[in-house]
């Protein structure tokens, strides 16, 4: 590549020679180039882009081409260039920096082109001589360092070149951050920030309003491909980029309709623009012809300040525009000395009268020609004593030296570093053997490592360094479009971006002075999609960017609790989602309870059934000595009276909060008192067909089954339950459980019976016991009128065994709380069966017809049969 980079250097030399049998080297046709120069003991070189234009030469092929020709003087360009000669004189007088030394200057017009540009740079580092003869290269170098080019496409192909000879250059203007790498421009520097700070100034204004749908536009040059590269692999991290659009700097205003076009299509109300002055003023003029409105309008610092690209008839469409700055600065004196130009007759120091006969549409009497006579403005005569204190131009305007900053300080980064250079003290030096290099010789290497160093402070308290690849710090000014108080448009700052600030800190913005050219004077909203409210989450629509989504209600079980949720979260087993999905509740606990009105109905009933209970055992003790009470066992129907008021009060166990001593009572007290209950039916049915037996004549079958074996028989069926049940509860006892399977908003309180195998056992022996107890009630239910209890005992077991058959199916389909209020229903229901079935024809015979209650009325109904 070096080896190239040489070649294409003698090259745009025209092939200089250089021959050992001559006596010198002549050079074989030079460039025409504009200038300005003065000599000096050290000469630092410049190139501006004076003119905006290039005229090509027509190739024919069969003449040596003309050169080329700039038109287009650029007057803000031309104050740039005044400045570094302003900067030059101002370090010749002072006698700190460079004392006995005498700083010259040679700058060259870039007229706005990479060959123009490039062949400067080359007439810069090899001389403008016509011979060459110093051919031991002793004495300084043409120029030692450079500053400029101003653009990036121009400053990496020059810096390239440079950089092999190790000549520095301090640019004012090329931003493009390509030019950080130092392997390639190992030479390179500038006074301007990188446009990698560019975009984090760009993007950090964009996150602050919070603008995620954004289209951009950049030049076809270095400095745009670069800026947008960088900009979207940025903005990439939290935004999708709508559009992103190149304008060519060829056939320009073809693609300029195409990319207004696609403006007007985007839903994107932010844009980016990353063009040079000359673009933008292509682009702005198109859009101000279709009226575009409701677009804000982010803009680089190439074209930010540019005053003459807004007036009355852009302010419309642009108004409110917010772009990045070069930092304002203020050089004393810049003024006076600009209007002290005058113009000179030197040929190799032609900016001045140039730059004249623009400014006062003249030209020189030299310059006249027969064709001046067809423009009749340029066919009056320079003077050179025209008034330029009477003009006002972009050139006179020193309210908002930025640029011109930059190259102030650039030129004063060199003298520094010369000023260091000097200051060098013998046996301390930096370069081989400890030494020093001399001022007389000195040459750009060397000059150049002190350069890398330069840490100042220019007299109006800025500071100038350079990072380790040659950046500047970088400091921002925030623009902003706007009207000022008596109608006209200005350029307002509205704040600042200092990369070297605490993180976080970095931009900082007046809100109060910010104009939004939008009829609520507020901030645009620019998204795809708007973000997705707490209760939603993100659904990425198919073959669209990242940005664009719909929201979709997070499901049940499930919020998102910040706006923009990607996810829903699922909420913990004990909670479920409130409506709006954004919050996580407390499930709904659910049990029977004794407030509900079915819990209150059921307590209320089995209340009831106890105290009917109650009221018929003290019927049957207070009337214990009657023939009815005599006649049907009074002891076991005491004891048959107090189950059934354990089982009605048994169900009160499967209401209200299930706690680990009631989940275990429940099924305890249920099993126990209902073994009970049907122990003493069967009993009372074994003592009625025993009795019937005892009544043929020698039998004796009585006498083995007395009172004690009675109360006997019911102990062991009683016990029997008793011991399943201690069996069940040491093993796997009932403990309370959150159901949360059946319906996932509630936690469904129930009791876990633990052992299906116990619980099984404990109702499958309850079966057992009453299914023989109808069997043999059923088989006794013909026996004599005086025995017919067993006809009611055959009821009491029918309504029982069809109660508990249908508990079955009905409990294992009732869901949660239902299913203990099927239980306690079973309960209830087969209880007051029994008391129904069992006590009620006695009750009636004893309260309301005492007169039946007598032994010759029971022995009666026998006789009668």
């Amino acid at each position: 590549m070096n080896i190239i980079l040489f070649l294409s250097l003698l090259l745009s030399l025209d092939y200089l020679v250089i021959s050992s049998e001559l006596p010198i080297c002549e050079i074989q046709d030079k460039f025409q180039l504009n200038a300005l120069y003065k000599k000096g003991d050290i000469v630092l070189g410049g190139l501006f882009e004076v003119h905006l234009n290039t005229l090509h030469p027509e190739l024919t092929f069969t003449s040596k081409p003309d050169q080329l020709k700039c038109e287009g003087f650029y007057f803000s360009a031309f104050q740039w260039a005044q400045t570094m000669v302003f900067a030059i004189e101002e370090i010749n007088r002072d006698l700190v920096l460079l004392p006995n030394i005498t700083l010259g200057y040679r700058l060259y017009d870039n007229c706005f082109n990479v060959a123009v540009a490039y062949r400067a740079a080359t007439a810069l580092i090899s001389g403008v001589g016509d011979t060459f003869t110093d051919y031991s290269c002793t004495g300084t170098p043409p120029v030692l360092g450079i500053v400029g080019d101003p653009g990036s496409t121009n400053a990496v192909a020059i810096s390239r070149m440079l950089g092999i000879f190790h000549v520095p250059s301090v640019s004012y203007y090329a931003t493009c951050s390509c030019l950080s790498n130092r392997r390639d421009f190992p030479s390179f520097f500038r006074t301007v920030p990188s446009d990698a700070f560019q975009v984090k100034a760009m993007i950090q204004i964009i996150k602050h309003y919070g603008w995620t749908w954004v289209g951009a536009i950049a030049s076809d040059s270095d400095y745009g491909q670069y800026a947008i590269k960088s900009f979207i692999e940025e903005f990439n991290k939290f935004g999708c980029i709508a559009f992103s659009e190149t304008l060519p700097s060829v056939n320009a205003k073809a693609r300029v309709l195409q990319i207004v076009n696609t403006i007007k299509k985007s839903t994107a109300r932010v844009i980016v623009v990353f063009l040079v002055e000359e673009q933008i003023i292509l682009l702005i003029q198109e859009i101000r012809r279709q009226n575009i409105r409701g677009k804000q309008w982010i803009a680089s610092e190439s074209w930010t300040t540019v005053n003459g690209l807004l007036n009355e008839e852009t302010y419309s469409s642009f108004g409110g525009t917010i772009g990045i700055a070069i930092r304002r600065g203020e050089i004393q004196g810049l003024k006076e000395f600009l209007l002290q130009v005058h113009p000179v007759t030197d040929a190799n120091n032609n900016l001045v009268s140039q730059f004249w006969e623009d400014m006062f549409s003249c030209k020189f009497p030299e310059k006249m020609n027969n064709n001046s006579s067809s423009d009749p403005v340029r066919s009056r005569i320079c003077t050179g004593s025209e008034d330029i204190k009477s003009t006002q131009t972009a050139y006179s305007d020193v309210s908002d030296l930025r640029t011109s900053y930059n190259v102030y300080k650039a030129v004063y980064a060199l003298a520094h570093s010369l000023h260091y250079l000097m200051s060098c003290e013998s046996g301390k030096g930096p370069f081989e053997n400890n030494s020093c290099a001399d001022i007389t010789r000195v040459q750009p290497w060397q000059l150049l490592h002190y350069l890398k160093r330069v840490n100042f402070t220019t007299h109006y308290g800025d500071r100038v360094s350079f990072d380790e690849n040659g950046d500047a710090l970088a400091i921002y000014d925030v623009m902003n479009w706007q009207r000022a108080d008596d109608g006209s448009v200005k350029i307002e700052t509205i704040g600042l971006f200092d990369e070297s600030a605490p993180a976080g800190q970095e931009l900082t913005l007046h809100e109060d002075k910010i104009f939004w050219n939008f009829d609520s004077n507020t901030p645009p909203r620019s998204v795809c999609s708007e973000s997705c409210l707490p209760g939603t989450r993100k659904a990425a629509r198919k073959g669209e960017p990242l940005c664009c989504f719909d929201c979709i209600p997070c499901a049940e079980g499930e919020i998102s609790n910040h706006t923009g949720s990607i996810d829903c979260v699922k909420c913990p087993s004990d909670f479920w989602s409130n409506p709006r999905r954004d919050q996580c509740v407390l499930k709904d606990i659910e049990f029977l309870s004794f407030e509900e009105p079915l819990g209150i109905s059921l307590t209320t009933i089995s209340l009831f059934g106890s105290c009917i209970s109650t009221t018929v055992l003290a019927v049957f003790i207070y009337y214990r000595n009657t023939p009815v009470v005599k006649a049907n066992n009074s002891e076991l129907s005491f004891l048959l009276l107090l189950s059934l008021i354990l089982c009605f009060l048994c169900s009160l166990l499967f209401i209200g909060q299930p706690l680990h001593l009631t989940c275990m009572l429940r099924h305890v007290m249920f099993g126990i008192s209902f073994v009970l209950c049907i122990s003493c039916i069967l009993v009372k049915t074994i003592v009625v067909i025993m009795a019937f037996k005892a009544t043929l004549p020698d039998n004796n079958v009585m006498k083995w089954f007395g009172a004690a074996q009675q109360r006997g028989t019911v102990f062991v069926f009683t016990v029997i339950q008793a011991v399943i049940c201690i069996i069940w509860l040491s093993t796997a006892s009932p403990v309370p459980f959150k159901n949360t399977e059946y319906q996932n908003s509630k936690i469904i309180f129930e009791c876990n019976v633990g052992s299906i195998t116990g619980f099984s056992c404990l109702l499958g022996y309850i079966g057992l016991l009453a299914s023989v107890c109808f069997l043999l009630a059923f088989l006794a239910r013909h026996l004599p009128d005086n025995f017919n209890e067993a006809k009611f005992i055959t009821f009491s077991m029918l309504i029982f065994c069809a109660v508990w058959i249908a508990f079955i199916p009905a409990y294992a389909s009732s869901p949660g709380k239902y299913s203990d209020a099927v239980e306690i229903f079973a309960i209830l229901a087969s209880s007051f069966g029994l008391l129904i079935a069992i006590f009620a024809p006695k009750c009636y015979i004893i309260l309301l017809h005492p007169e039946k209650n007598t032994k010759k009325s029971l022995m009666g109904r026998t006789a009668q049969k």
